[in-house]
């Protein structure tokens, strides 16, 4: 596809998305759909995964570049391609180019996870860190594409990036031709604007409901002032939908096309990848588990058949640890407390008989017996315990309290 200039393009329509499709046709894989009895029950219709975290490079991120690496002229493909990424965008670009014998850039934040740096590199992209946050690595790769002539790859500003990215919504349709509501989460906006020009065209009565981290929702105050507005403070654990400013391409189809756009809390979106990896056995990044979010927080809002995007599944192992234990804790699967017991010999063996009646699993204890808050006979205790949910949680309190000891949170 031949587009003109940024600024000057024309509007986006279903055959640019079936266009694409073709162009992809054994390149991108055909992403599974796979139901959640669990969100199902809670949501009271069917409930499916869009598998695009099984996507080659682990996110749908290659099918938009593919396609607008496929439609550049071969002066352009001899000058190379570059991009900016902290991850998803950067392999599938780095694909991309590899697949088309396009020679690729692609600048990483110098804190961008170990693993996306080295899966960029084994894809065949040159890569150079630079910057730490992602608009610094942005600045530089527009930069280094005006001194070298390379062509600047952005990962959701252009039609045809939007349009690869709407064969995702085809697939849906195909897959699961009863849809009445598709969840998809929000950065920049391509994906959703892709995914909203092809359904709403073949569908128009479908609901397509975008989802935002709270801590760096850009589209509710666009769509509020009826143009792209900057956000200063950009605060989630979700760097897939981490954006300061709508894209002007896709704004505008977001805004005419996608029903709602929410927002999601970081507890909700612990949970809902807790959720994905217990329940689905799926790996997902937080970004990807953003429309899990939207559902478990309000399910009943939603109209089935519901399918929910996953759209990726590239997450540092390390950043796994830390949130899958907020996961855990926000779904109540652990409790911390301080508790007075008199300092006395066998006391603290007394206390965690409490706690294996009650049926907690007891990961860390802090024995405090000297400190000017504590009485004379006293000692402090605090516990960090495993349990089984909310409830349990209230239970093994309640021991507590009912054995004498004075809990204090």
């Amino acid at each position: 596809m031949n587009f003109p200039p940024p600024g000057r393009f024309p509007p986006l329509i279903l055959d640019d998305v079936r266009g694409a499709q073709k162009m992809l046709s054994g390149v991108s894989r055909v992403t599974p759909l796979e139901g959640s009895r669990h969100l199902s029950a809670l949501v009271g219709a069917p409930v499916q995964f869009k598998c695009e975290n099984l996507q080659r490079t682990g996110s749908f991120k290659l099918r938009g570049a593919y396609v607008r690496i496929s439609g550049l002229s071969p002066v352009e493909r001899a000058a190379g391609v570059v991009a900016a990424s902290a991850g998803n965008h950067a392999q599938g670009v780095a694909l991309a180019s590899a697949l088309l014998g396009v020679r690729s850039t692609v600048f990483m934040p110098v804190g961008a996870p170990l693993p996306k740096i080295a899966a960029t590199r084994e894809y065949g992209a040159q890569v150079r860190l630079h910057g730490h946050v992602v608009d610094e690595t942005l600045a530089a790769a527009q930069e280094y594409a005006q001194e070298t002539g390379a062509v600047f790859i952005h990962p959701f500003d252009h039609p045809d990036i939007i349009a690869g990215q709407g064969t995702v919504g085809l697939e849906i349709l195909e897959q699961c031709p009863e849809v009445r509501t598709i969840v998809v989460g929000i950065g920049g906006g391509g994906l959703a604007a892709g995914i909203a020009v092809a359904v709403k065209a073949v569908r128009p009565d479908v609901r397509i409901v975008g989802v935002q981290a709270a801590g760096a929702a850009c589209y509710p105050p666009s769509l509020a002032a009826g143009h792209p507005v900057s956000i200063g403070s950009l605060q989630t654990m979700a760097d897939g939908i981490k954006v300061g400013r709508p894209g002007d391409v896709p704004f505008g189809l977001v805004q005419e096309l996608v029903d709602e756009v929410r927002t999601v809390s970081e507890d909700e979106l612990s949970s809902a990848l807790l959720l994905c990896l217990e329940r689905a056995k799926m790996v997902v990044e937080p970004a990807g588990a953003s429309p899990v979010a939207a559902l478990l927080s309000d399910p009943k809002s939603f109209r089935g058949p519901v399918v929910a995007l996953l759209s990726g599944g590239n997450v540092d192992p390390l950043l796994m640890q830390r949130i899958l234990t907020h996961g855990m804790s926000a779904a109540g699967r652990y409790l911390s407390l301080r508790l007075r017991l008199t300092d006395r010999p066998g006391a603290l063996a007394t206390m965690l008989g409490v706690l294996t009646v009650a049926d907690a699993n007891v990961l860390d204890v802090s024995h405090v017996r000297t400190d000017p808050r504590l009485g004379l006979t006293e000692a402090e205790v605090e516990l960090h315990l495993e349990t089984k949910g909310p409830e349990h949680c209230d239970e093994v309190a309640a021991a507590l309290r009912g054995a004498g000891y004075l809990v204090m949170g």
